[in-house]
This record gives C-alpha cells, structure tokens and sequence, in this order.
C-alpha cells in the first residue's frame, strides 16, 4: 500500500519559479510513488488577506491552473479545495479545544511573520491559529509525509504533539504522525537577492511573458564590484550566479563563474544564459497553461471530483474522531 503525502499553497498570488522549485516540481514526483493529496488552501489565504477576500478565488483558479500546467495529474493524485471540505473547519475548532495558547504562540513563524508584514495587522486569531489550521489539514488526511521546506518544520512538529495529546486525552490513536520531506530546493533567490517572494516584488512568474522573464533577468543585481566590463567580480555574490546552479549545466555554471573571476565574460553574457535556460524550463508549462485556458469545463471536472474524493476520505476521519471524543 502507497504511504500518503498532504500538501497544498495559498492561493495568495501568482506562483512564482520559487514555487515550481521549490514544491511543484517535487510534488509531480510524489505523485508516482505516494497516494497524494494537493490542496488550494484558500481559508489560510484569509489569514493574511481577510481585508480583500474577492481576490482569493481568481488566485484559487490561477493556481489550479498551474499545478496542472506543471505537471501534476489529476488521475494520479486528489487536487482540491480547501474551504469546499467542511471538515477542515470541524477538525480545526475540535483541536482548537486542547491546543494551548502558549504552544501557537511559540511557533517561529508567528513572529516572523508579523515582522515581514508590519504593514498587516495580524493580532488575529487566525492568524495565531494558522499551524493549527495547518495541523486539521494534515492530521484529515491521516498522511503519513508532508514534503515541506526547512522553515516549514515547525509545523509539523507542533502537527506531532497535536496529534499525541489527542490520543493521550481520548485513549484512542485515530490519527498519523506525519514525516516531513524536504524539498531540494527550500530556497531560490529573487531578482534581489533575498528570498525570491511575491511579497518582495522580486520574483519571475509562471504567468510572466518571455518578454516579462528576459527583461527581469537582464535587470537583476550582479556583483557591484563589476563597475566597468573589465572588472574581475565574485561570482558567488550575484544573486544570476545562484539561479544559474540551478537551471544551467556544470558547464556553463563553470563557464560564467570562471568569466567573472577573470572579467572574460560580461554580466549581460552571463544573464543571456541564464534567460535561455529559464525560458526553456517555462516554455512547456506556458504551452500547457494556454491550453488549459481554453478549456474551462475540464479545470472545473478536476476541482469538483477532487472535492468529492477528499471529502470522502477527510468524513472517514471526523467519524473516528467523532467517536474517540464520544461526541456524536
């Protein structure tokens, strides 16, 4: 029997290739080894965007369409919606009953995220309650892995004690304790050099034009050493070297690190590179996006049977729970 996996974005913004990196790209592999379930978590995405909830859907809708376009398979996994399995809200307050306050509050990423959006106000209890929101989609699911970058562990761990303090209150064990598996890729850097993140306004887009891809690449900082076309430079310093280890060859990662060092090669060299490999990774997820565009009853078959498969499983579990607690 397959082992199961759970995971899911917010449809929060466009993705971005940090995205397909960091999760999309590994989620297509799962799907060949793991019975996987790929959720829209759109009740997290009100977390932070609660003040402008309109925009949740288009971006629910967008996000499908890229999690088809890159490769994952509807026949081969359960992709669904988050806020049509009514379970995730039953589970979430059940929980929310014997989860203290202190262990939220203890989450690395509560207060780093209120640092990161200081222009938010995020003294919600959604907000402080999302690793437990997080907890009920995982636990629903009984999936034993959850592939998630490093600084995701956090809340899987807290997903682990949840689930142990249930079953120590209620001397039943309904549910899995989840493994994490960490992506290859937890971090891709930005056109600035930090983190590569919608909110940064840093990111190339799955929904970019080439036109759009080529003129962020050619704008993106390189090693300010490199004043003039002469100057030697320190390739490790620009943030077009570190996409380069990821979508150029050894070869030419090899070729444009020694061109720095020696001044042999310009940035714009450099970066022409670096754009024709990143339009060769997107090209066919663009392709397979514009074709899904024009077939809107097939995007919305997949959603509505995703939901009916994940409820099904997700009211399997309730009832276990439901009977653990004695709460009919």
């Amino acid at each position: 029997m397959k082992g199961r996996v759970l995971s899911g974005m917010q449809p929060s913004g466009r993705l971005h290739i940090g995205n397909l990196l960091g999760a999309l790209q590994n989620w297509v592999e799962l799907q060949e080894r793991y019975e996987c379930y790929y959720c829209i978590v759109d009740w997290h995405a009100l977390t932070t965007g609660y003040a402008n909830p309109e925009v949740i859907g288009e971006y629910s809708k967008d996000l499908l369409l890229n999690y088809l376009a890159a490769g994952i398979d509807p026949d081969k996994c359960t992709v669904f919606l988050q806020s049509k399995v009514y379970q995730h809200a039953e589970l979430h307050l059940l929980l929310g009953m014997i989860t203290p306050l202190s262990r939220l509050e203890r989450v690395p990423t509560y207060k780093e995220k209120q640092t990161e959006l200081k222009e938010k106000d995020l003294n919600t209890y959604g907000f402080l309650g999302y690793p437990l929101l997080q907890t009920a989609d995982i636990l629903l699911y009984r999936a034993g892995y959850v592939p998630v970058g490093v600084d995701q562990e956090p809340h899987i761990e807290i997903t682990r004690e949840i689930a142990r303090r249930f079953h120590h209150l209620y001397e039943v064990d309904v549910f899995v304790e989840p493994e994490t598996l960490l992506t290859k890729f937890p971090k891709v850097v930005g056109t600035d050099g930090r983190k590569m993140s919608k909110s940064y306004e840093n990111a190339i887009y799955l929904s970019d034009s080439p036109d759009v891809v080529e003129k962020k690449i050619k704008t993106m900082m390189t090693d300010p050493a490199r004043e003039r076309r002469r100057d030697p430079g320190t390739p490790e310093l620009s943030p077009v070297y570190h996409l380069h280890k990821i979508f150029s060859s050894e070869q030419e990662l090899a070729h444009v690190a020694n061109g720095c060092r020696t001044a042999e090669i310009g940035c714009i060299d450099c970066k022409k590179i670096l754009v024709k490999n990143v339009l060769h990774v997107l090209d066919p997820i663009w392709k397979r996006r514009e074709e899904l565009n024009h077939n809107p009853s097939y995007l919305a078959d997949v959603i509505e049977e995703g939901n009916k498969k994940a409820s099904v499983t997700a009211e399997e579990t309730m009832s276990l729970v439901r009977g653990a607690m004695k709460f009919q």
